[in-house]
């Protein structure tokens, strides 16, 4: 190493594992819990407020309107509190402690989620978001500074740390979304906190293999951003950069108070109104009340005055970084409409998977979704666990309590694997036996509805414990298969539940809850009886949430396929990457409204469902969409902004994608309504289009692009 590295430096790098220093694969696995209990909340939280109140799982029976509306104010919030944690930690706490700071609010956040109440729920996504601004701009930023003598391997440590974040997304989508529709919400939720604890004390402890790396502040460095210096690495002096400065005006600081309040009393104002009823923002505006929208109006307001904002401060540069900062807010633009389209997996898609996707497989796909299955889980399980060995052998005499607690973790991890596994190959199916009754269809009105040639309409319904039967009506004997993990008999007798168009068996323990929320809520219970005829082989439902581990299945997958494509001579230009992934978007859309033809306007849930083919294939193409879109992001803002201005423009950037993941959970939201009015097929169309439009144009686009940025590749 050269002389100029500082000893503590010296020391970090000596201590390798797999090439990197040991340190590295801390903030791997730091990282891995902290994205395995993001996204093991994420799945669940859509799902969770939209299952019915009475059910053997309940939930809170939102419309999806609404709990679109929440969690896109949630997603939103959750890239616009890291430019504020980003700054606290450069100003006051350093990374290291930012980054605790941050995963013991988080922990408390979902530990107040499992409570499952209305303020709970609340305040664990308030904490959530606050804590994520604290951990999710530092981490990086240790390893940016981690590797500050040594950048040529920077890119390599970025791709380790990458894959730490599609594992904990993997397992953490998988496992908790695997409790909470199995075994209770609360589970799901809970489990996403107890590992974000572990993964809390394992980075906390480590902190001796970090020396000063991530450390407080050094007061030079303040010093240096606010005169406009650099410090030079060798000597740690001052010095001058000589670059022209740009400093914000009275009216900039205004503007951005201005705008700032208006941006977040529309991302509160939008739940809140529809959910609670309580209007931050006026309902109407004022010169035309019955028609404009006022939160509407001001928003509008809100964003010219942004504009104004942004084009004032680029016109007063000169003008190579005016053009090169003209092609950051393109890129900017177009970034809004990807995550509008590629957001969907947290909010329509979750739906659409539970209601109309078929995830039950007798016999033959029985098996072969076990072994699938299993292998997608132990495989990479069993990898990741090597590299947990691997950083034993490097660490524990220096770390060794923080290697306990990751050890632990991992243990953790490991149980749950196996309890799921055990009870998916324990599901048995049994074919059973029900009375069915032949009732009148009547409408919203409770009037009969009528055929073409106006005699009534009839249906076929399951009797259930409250169905009075008399000599009028017609009944007859139905058989389905269902599944239990229950080892049941033939000729006994037991109870069926539908929920979400399915008859689900009940044993003991959901018979009970299912029968006192009936008391509860005060209605005539709907439990049917039935009786088993024989056991007929394994009977598997695959949870709403294991689609959602796809998409971090095809990124490790295919990650390695596509930096080698940006490598090569064939490296396309940032622009035509952008084009790319905005159609490959478009693509799995299109083949989800060509799946989902089959199901008619304003079905029911359960009434059809589609192959989960179409919905492979959906987030396949989406991945694939992502991996070409996502090099690109935050490495051009980085190289195409001057440095006095790079602090503006990330806030900038995470704003373009908090309003993508904003529209996106409203947009998520109008599933049922334009499914009733239209169809489902209608309603992936609009996803369809969208980046398909944006993905032309911004491939017409490219010649003007390249011109803006002036020779930065």
């Amino acid at each position: 190493m050269e002389k100029s590295i500082p000893q503590d430096q010296r020391n970090f790098f000596e201590t390798k594992v797999l090439g990197h220093p040991a340190g590295l694969f801390v903030l791997f696995f730091t990282e891995m819990w902290e994205r395995f209990s993001f996204y093991g909340m994420r799945v669940l939280l859509i799902n969770f407020l939209t299952m019915a109140v009475i059910g053997s799982n309940p939930g809170w029976a939102w419309t999806s309107e609404n709990a679109g509306a929440l969690f896109g104010t949630y997603a939103g919030l959750l890239y616009l509190t890291p430019i504020v944690g980003g700054l606290i930690a450069d100003r006051l706490t350093g990374y290291r402690l930012a980054v605790v700071i941050g995963c013991i609010i988080m922990t408390l956040g979902h530990a107040s989620m499992a409570l499952e109440t209305e303020f709970s729920l609340y305040a664990g996504l308030a904490l959530l978001v606050i804590g994520t601004g604290f951990f999710k701009p530092n981490i990086t930023s240790v390893i940016s500074q981690m590797y500050t003598y040594l950048p040529e391997k920077k890119d390599g440590a970025y791709t380790i740390f990458y894959m730490g974040v599609n594992a904990g997304a993997f397992f953490g989508m998988m496992l908790c979304g695997y409790l909470a529709e199995k075994v209770g919400w609360s589970w799901g939720f809970g489990l996403a906190g107890i590992f974000m604890l572990l993964g809390c004390l394992q980075f906390w402890l480590a902190g001796p293999l970090f020396g000063r790396i991530g450390g407080k502040p050094d007061k030079n460095q303040n010093m240096a951003e606010e005169m406009d210096v650099n410090i030079n690495e060798e000597t740690g002096e001052l010095e001058d950069t000589k670059s022209k400065k740009n400093p914000f005006t009275l009216i900039d600081k205004v503007l951005i108070v201005i705008t700032s309040i208006i941006g977040l009393l529309y991302l509160i104002n939008d739940p809140v109104s529809k959910i609670g009823g309580v209007h931050l923002l006026p309902e109407k505006f004022i010169l035309n009340p019955e028609q404009i929208s006022g939160p509407l109006v001001i928003t509008i307001v809100g964003l010219v005055l942004f504009l104004y904002l942004v084009i004032s401060r680029i016109i007063r540069y000169e003008r190579v970084v005016r053009d090169r900062m003209i092609a950051v807010i393109i890129f900017a633009l177009f970034t809004v409409f990807f995550f509008v389209s590629f957001e969907q997996g947290a909010t329509s898609l979750v739906l659409f998977a539970r209601d109309f996707t078929q995830r039950t497989y007798v016999g033959t796909g029985a098996q072969i979704y076990l072994i699938v299955n299993s292998l997608l889980t132990i495989i990479p399980l069993i990898i990741i666990t090597w590299v947990l060995y691997l950083l034993f052998k490097k660490t524990f005499k220096q770390i060794a309590l923080s290697n306990i607690f990751l050890g632990l973790a991992f243990l953790g991890v490991w149980g749950v694997v196996i309890w799921m596994l055990k009870y998916d190959f324990g599901s048995q199916a049994y074919e059973i036996t029900y009375q069915e009754a032949q009732i009148v269809k009547v409408d919203e009105n409770n009037q009969a509805i009528l055929e073409e040639d106006g005699s009534k309409a009839f249906s076929w319904v399951p009797v259930h414990e409250s169905f009075v039967i008399d000599d009028a009506i017609e009944t007859r004997t139905q058989s389905i298969t269902i599944a239990s993990n229950d080892a049941l008999k033939s000729g006994e007798s037991i109870f069926l539940h539908e929920e979400l168009g399915d008859l689900i068996y009940l044993n003991e323990e959901r018979l009970s809850k299912v029968s006192g929320l009936y008391q509860e809520y005060q209605e005539e219970s709907k439990i049917i009886p039935a009786t088993v005829r024989e056991h007929v082989g394994n009977k598997v439902e695959i949870t709403t949430s294991w689609f959602s581990i796809l998409n971090s299945f095809f990124i490790i997958a295919f990650a390695s396929f596509f930096s080698k494509w940006w490598e090569s001579k064939y490296n396309p230009s940032a622009a035509m990457k952008y084009s790319f992934g905005l159609i490959l978007m478009s693509v799995g859309f299109a083949i989800l409204a060509f799946g989902s033809k089959a199901i008619p306007p304003g079905a029911t849930a359960g009434v059809v469902r589609v192959s989960m083919i179409w919905l492979v294939l959906a987030y396949l193409f989406h991945t694939l969409g992502e991996l070409c879109l996502s090099p690109v992001g935050l490495s051009y803002v980085s190289k195409l902004v001057p440095a006095r201005m790079i602090a503006f423009m990330f806030g900038m950037w995470y704003l373009a994608i908090a309003i993508g993941n904003k529209l996106a959970g409203s947009m998520g939201g109008m599933i049922d309504d334009i499914s009733e009015k239209y169809s489902m097929s209608h309603f992936f169309l609009i996803f369809t289009l969208v980046p398909l439009i944006a993905g032309i144009i911004i491939a017409i686009l490219n010649p003007v692009i390249k011109k803006l940025m002036h020779g930065v590749k």
